[in-house]
């Protein structure tokens, strides 16, 4: 049992979209599952150790589902091990060759994703990829791109309109119904963010499928996470999404980081660590920027739910810092050091940090206890080291904090 340290409730979100629920491997989707983060790999899939590497720190990062292309036939050969050895559910990227999605389905994969504007004789081949997926119960998702739009719909629409992205969809999810295949699940992808909304909208209100949520092409890191936040922020909001992708120009890792704190940022996704600090100005009497980095590096990867100010004057600080579970409201070489609403000591400015994380491992060790005593009656020694009394993650927390002051005594 997690006992909340103070983070600001979970805010009210309009009930979800009542979606068809399928089975993705183990991890449901739609319905009343809750909203899935996916990443696609970036080895080649026929590098059988590297994709396998590549997939666990997916994994490590908060990934539950994972694609890999399948352009070729090593690809293909590939799939059986990946499926296999895979930690999470492994969909199969399916372009061009239809006899890829057989293999996939055979080799064990999770699911498939298809694209039918690039797949040749798609529509005559959907009686058989409907038998071989419902006999194995591997779902199917749609997967219509505005860069690779079926060229009968840009010739009726002129271009990847909201209403060709639905069309298209639409379109093929019905020849699937023809034979009685229903395990679909939806993505109808853009670059433009408004005009992606706008295409989830009208599926949303045309069909009970689960929606895989994407802004494709997104761009380099900062775009990108700015375009998938806003796109995915508007429409989760609304209730529409079941599981979601930020397409980044970076490392896969870094889409999942992004699709994490999104789905938090929305309270769809219980909040762990999360950092309160000013944007600096002319009134900050400290380098809120280094302090900020300072405190972020030192707590990197803390499993408890924190919520942590670092403010640097005196018009917002201390009120903010009151405000958090703990905080530092910072100026003329020291630091007023709140936990819980009080100010409990006042350090040093090169001591803030160091305070913090002490603070921090503290509120952590409360929140340990108390979770503990609420479920047996009893404390807990689970964790703890025999000579110091401290727990595995105080440690780690302690490590990193002293990992970082020493890079930052380096680079000073």
């Amino acid at each position: 049992m997690t006992v909340q340290l103070g983070m600001p409730p979970t805010p009210t979100t309009p009930p979800r979209r009542a979606s068809r629920q399928l089975m993705v491997g183990r991890v449901p989707v739609g319905g009343d599952a809750p909203v899935s983060v996916q990443s696609m790999t970036t080895t080649v899939t026929a590098d059988v150790n590297a994709t396998l590497q590549q997939i666990a720190e997916l994994t490590a990062a908060g990934c539950q589902i994972v694609r890999v292309a399948v352009p070729s036939q090593d690809d293909a050969d590939a799939l059986p091990a990946l499926a296999a050895k895979s930690p999470v559910p492994l969909i199969a990227d399916i372009h061009f060759q239809p006899k890829y999605v057989f293999a996939a389905i055979d080799a064990g994969c999770a699911a498939v994703r298809v694209n039918p504007g690039n797949i040749k004789a798609f529509d005559d081949r959907v009686r058989e990829i409907a038998d071989a997926a419902a006999a194995a119960r591997v779902p199917v998702r749609i997967g219509v791109n505005a860069g690779s739009l079926d060229k009968r719909l840009l010739a009726k629409h002129g271009r990847a309109t909201p209403a060709a992205l639905v069309e298209s969809a639409l379109w093929e999810c019905s020849l699937f119904e023809e034979h009685g295949f229903r395990d679909l699940k939806i993505s109808v992808k853009h670059h433009d963010p408004m005009t992606m909304i706008t295409a989830y909208r009208m599926l949303a209100r045309a069909c009970d499928y689960p929606l895989h949520l994407g802004v494709t092409e997104a761009g380099p890191a900062f775009q990108g996470t700015i375009k998938s936040a806003v796109a995915f922020g508007v429409l989760l909001a609304e209730g529409i999404g079941d599981t979601i992708r930020v397409s980044l120009s970076a490392p896969p890792v870094e889409e999942v980081r992004v699709g994490e704190q999104i789905l938090q940022s929305l309270g769809l996704r219980p909040r762990h660590l999360e950092i309160v600090s000013c944007p600096s100005c002319g009134r900050a009497q400290v380098d809120v920027y280094r302090l900020t980095d300072q405190v972020t590096a030192a707590l990197e990867g803390f499993p408890h739910p924190l919520r942590v100010a670092v403010m640097g004057c005196v018009v917002n600080g201390p009120g903010e810092a009151r405000e958090a579970d703990l905080g530092v409201a910072a100026g003329n070489g020291k630091g007023q050091i709140f936990v819980r609403g009080e100010v409990i000591r006042t350090v040093p400015e090169s001591k803030i940090v160091e305070t913090l994380v002490e603070e921090a491992v503290r509120l952590a060790g409360e929140s340990t206890e108390a979770g503990a005593s609420a479920e047996t009656g009893e404390s807990t020694e689970t964790g703890e080291s025999t000579e110091t009394g401290e727990s595995t993650e105080t440690t780690e927390i302690r490590d990193s904090t002293e990992t970082a002051e020493t890079r930052e005594g380096a680079a000073s």
